[in-house]
């Protein structure tokens, strides 16, 4: 008995060592984390507003701002076009591309690899801003797109108006592919080598070397930066903001444009909330989505 009275409260004092480490962490969560999640969902049920009579008062108003979002026309078109835009320039445009210039550079010489990387990385050190100015000025009605095209007799096509979504698809897949190209030439690197060239010498293609041996063993991988750039993507604000706007009209309104023009253009604060907790709704499923699809 007294082995155990003098053992326990050092057991105890190292269990508090550890939580003495973590508070930092915890009380960051807590600030930056939690507080401002919790503060957006309060918000959410109020009139929260910048202007006019529901600025002098802030009032409980329940469920108005929901009713009001999901009878509001713009943001089934919000949906959609986020929608659109998550599953364009996310799931087909990055991931996919990224994975084909990472299995180009597989096994490749360092000064391919290096070229081909500073190339594609060009687009990613660029700041959003300057990369939406930069396809704004190739897409322009006088840009370089309409020049190429002129060059060889075709008639320049206004591309920000008849084509706005595929405009800022294109433009969020050049500015954040080399992430997933940077993810995936790790993952591929570290693929045994002995074990594709046991399936080549059995006789195995390209093709089934491929599907049967490289992607079933970077998997996770591939799980783990589809939901990375899902949640990047779902959050883009500025690249779509200087390109188009939203427009014309709201053929480019994603959720987080629509989120910006109600909370701080109309200036009404509590709506914009609601519009932002739906976008992390749409966000947390996919994650779970993705995570269930690990296992």
């Amino acid at each position: 008995m007294s082995s155990l009275t003098v053992h326990l409260p050092s057991k105890k004092r190292k269990t508090y060592t550890w939580l003495y480490f973590l508070l930092p962490s915890i009380a960051i969560m807590l600030v930056f984390f939690i507080y401002p999640i919790l503060l957006t969902f309060f918000y959410s049920f109020t009139n929260l507003a910048l202007t006019g009579e529901s600025a002098k008062e802030l009032k409980f108003i329940g469920l108005d701002n929901y009713i009001h979002m999901f009878q509001d026309p713009t943001v089934k078109v919000s949906i959609w076009n986020t929608l659109i835009f998550l599953f364009g320039s996310a799931v087909i445009g990055q991931q996919v591309l990224g994975f084909l210039i990472a299995l180009l550079m597989k096994h490749k010489s360092k000064m391919f690899r290096r070229v081909i990387g500073t190339i594609v990385l060009a687009g990613w050190v660029t700041p959003e801003i300057v990369c939406a100015l930069c396809l704004y000025s190739f897409f322009g009605d006088e840009g370089t797109l309409n020049s190429i095209i002129s060059f060889f007799g075709i008639p320049g096509i206004t591309w920000l108006y008849t084509v706005p979504m595929l405009t800022i698809i294109l433009a969020n897949i050049w500015h954040g592919t080399a992430f997933s190209m940077l993810v995936f030439q790790a993952a591929l690197d570290d693929v045994p080598r002995e074990i594709e060239e046991a399936a080549v010498m059995d006789g195995a293609s390209k093709w089934q070397n491929l599907t049967r041996i490289i992607i079933p063993v970077i998997k996770d991988t591939i799980t783990t930066n589809m939901m990375l750039v899902t949640l990047q993507t779902l959050g883009v604000f500025g690249l779509i903001y200087a390109m188009t706007g939203g427009g014309p009209g709201t053929s480019t309104t994603t959720l987080p444009i629509f989120m910006y023009n109600q909370a701080f253009v109309n200036y009404q604060l509590g709506y914009g909330t609601a519009i932002s907790l739906l976008l992390l709704i749409i966000g947390v499923v996919l994650s779970l989505f993705y995570i269930r699809s690990m296992k």
